[in-house]
């Protein structure tokens, strides 16, 4: 089966290895390139709880004290997962979605109030505006930003028509919208009929599908593996 990851290597790499191993032809094709602020290091004490909406927020955090012990809420499994490798046991996760994060925070233990929101330099949910509006207070920290990719080289762009997809892993609204034009830009449209696009949020399905394209499915990061062997049997 032939794949393409959209994810920044970085990222993309411990799933990736696992295909090859599996003898799947990965084709890396990655439409965002995501970079540190070199944000200045945070005081734990400072607050009662840190949130998390992505991997790429905790990949880049600085703490000034290595308390590890503060409450961390996580938008989904991955985030939560990259927490822990580094050494951080009081974590929470939501379902994967913004909304039930908020809704997380929103019936957590009463003394907790005063929050860190490490995010990326674009967001599609203003969490820190809704949770000050229910009375928290909210130090919103851009600790990444994240570029679109809609080059690709022509090493990838022989592979790509050699090995047409059968699949390909969307992660984000922006790698959508940069995988879109990277295709009507090459003009690669007629070898992608058959690739089915799995995408890890309704919103981000929404927006191919408006886009034209039928073959679309969501899966829950993490899932990859599992979804993927299942789409082999069918």
């Amino acid at each position: 089966m032939n794949i393409i990851f959209t994810r920044p290597l970085i990222e993309a790499e411990d799933l990736m290895v696992n295909f090859f191993s599996s003898n799947d032809k990965v084709i890396h094709l990655p439409t965002l390139s995501i970079n540190s602020t070199n944000m200045q290091p945070v005081d734990t004490s400072k607050y009662d709880a840190f949130i998390f909406t992505s991997s790429n927020a905790v990949r880049f955090l600085k703490i000034k004290n290595n308390n590890k012990n503060i409450k961390c809420f996580c938008v989904g499994n991955v985030t939560e997962r990259s927490l822990r490798l580094k050494g951080f046991n009081n974590t929470i996760s939501a379902t994967g979605t913004v909304n039930a994060l908020k809704n997380l925070i929103l019936n957590s233990e009463k003394k907790i109030k005063k929050l860190a929101y490490f995010c990326g330099d674009v967001i599609s949910y203003e969490l820190d505006k809704e949770l000050i509006k229910e009375g928290f207070i909210v130090n919103k920290i851009i600790n990444y930003n994240s570029k679109k990719i809609t080059d690709i080289s022509k090493e990838s762009l022989e592979l790509i028509k050699k090995y047409p997809p059968d699949i390909t892993l969307i992660y984000s609204k922006r790698s959508a919208e940069c995988f879109d034009e990277i295709v009507r830009k090459y003009m690669l449209a007629e070898l992608m009929t058959h690739c089915r696009v799995m995408c890890i949020s309704k919103k981000i399905e929404e927006f191919l599908k408006s886009k034209g394209w039928i073959k679309t499915e969501i899966f829950n990061p993490g899932d990859e593996l599992i979804r993927i062997d299942q789409i082999k049997n069918e």
